[in-house]
C-alpha cells in the first residue's frame, strides 16, 4: 500500500483548459503519459543509452515542474456509474472550525463532488465524487494528512443500501442479478461472487443506490419465494455485511491510552502454559 501510495503522488490530476480562437475555454484530450525517471526510480527502458532516436523528448523545467497531467474523465471505467456509494468517502477528524469552501478545497483536484457534508461538532464530513478511481486516490494521498494540528482519518463510506444473495443458481450472471433486483428500485452494481478459477460460487451482493430499495427488497424476499430462474430455488436475501478490511487499524492511529502503553511495554512476550 505504501509503495502504491507513491506512485500516486507521483501523477497530478488537473483540468487542462486551453482558450481557443473565439476567446472560450476548452478542455484539452487526454495526454499521454510520461514519467521521467527521478531520485529512487529506476529506469525501464536502457536500451535508449546512447541512442538519441530512443529518447523521449526533453522537458524543459516549466514541464517537469507541472508533472503529468491527466483528465480525470478517463477514471471512469467504460459502463462504470458515476457518483454511486462506492465513490463515498468518510473524513473523519476534522477541525470544528472548518468550514464546506475549506472542506471542498481539499477535494478540488479530484473533480467536482455531487455530495458535501460536515458536522462540524462531532469533527467528521462526506463526500462522493465522480468515480471509485478518483475515491481511491484522493483517499491515499489525503488520509493522514494533518489539517490544522489534527490527521484526517479518510475511509470509505459505509454502502448503507448493500445485500448480500445466497443460494444462486449457477446460471445467474452480473447482468442478470441486477436485471432481477431492478424491481426494487436502481441498482448501482450488482456482482455475483467467483472462486479463483472464475466458477459462480452461489452467492453475490447488490448494491442500489438508496436505501428504500433496498429495505423493499430484503422485506420481500423475507416474506416470500423470490425466484431469478424457472427453477424453484429462492434467493436467500440479508443485510450485507460490511468491515474495513483494506486498512484495518494503522498503529498511528491508535489511543495512546494507559492501558495501551502498558501492553506494549513488552508486546513480544510470550509465557508458557508452565507459568500460568
Amino acid at each position: 500500500m505504501a509503495m502504491a501510495n507513491r506512485n500516486l503522488k507521483q501523477v497530478r490530476i488537473v483540468r487542462n483548459v486551453i482558450p481557443n480562437k473565439s476567446g472560450s475555454d476548452m478542455v484539452s484530450p487526454p495526454q499521454q503519459q510520461m514519467v521521467t525517471p527521478g531520485k529512487g526510480m529506476k529506469r525501464s527502458l536502457d536500451v535508449s543509452e546512447g541512442d538519441p532516436s530512443l529518447m523521449p523528448p526533453k522537458m524543459d523545467e516549466r514541464e517537469e515542474e507541472r508533472g503529468v497531467t491527466i483528465d480525470i474523465k478517463s477514471f471512469l471505467k467504460p459502463g462504470e456509474k458515476s457518483y454511486t456509494q462506492r465513490c463515498r468517502l468518510f473524513v473523519g477528524n476534522l477541525p470544528t472550525d472548518i468550514i464546506e469552501e475549506e472542506f471542498k478545497k481539499l477535494f478540488d483536484k479530484y473533480g467536482e463532488p455531487s455530495e458535501v457534508f460536515i458536522n462540524r461538532d462531532r469533527g467528521f464530513g462526506f463526500i462522493r465524487l465522480e468515480s471509485r478511481t478518483l475515491a481511491e486516490i484522493a483517499k491515499a494521498e489525503l488520509d493522514g494528512l494533518v489539517m490544522k494540528s489534527r490527521p484526517l482519518r479518510i475511509r470509505f463510506a459505509t454502502h448503507g443500501a448493500a445485500l448480500t444473495v445466497k443460494n444462486l443458481s449457477p446460471v445467474i450472471s452480473n447482468e442478470l442479478l441486477e436485471e432481477a433486483f431492478s424491481m426494487f428500485g436502481p441498482v448501482e452494481r450488482a456482482v455475483v461472487i467467483v472462486d479463483d478459477r472464475g466458477r459462480a460460487t452461489g452467492k453475490g451482493f447488490v448494491e442500489f443506490a438508496a436505501k428504500p430499495p433496498a429495505r423493499k427488497a430484503l422485506e420481500r424476499c423475507s416474506e416470500g419465494a423470490f425466484l431469478l430462474t424457472t427453477t424453484p430455488r429462492p434467493v436467500i436475501v440479508e443485510p450485507m455485511e460490511q468491515f474495513d478490511d483494506e486498512d484495518g487499524l494503522p498503529e498511528k492511529f491508535m489511543q495512546k491510552t494507559q492501558q495501551y502503553l502498558k501492553e506494549k511495554r513488552n508486546p513480544h512476550g510470550l509465557l508458557s502454559l508452565e507459568s500460568i
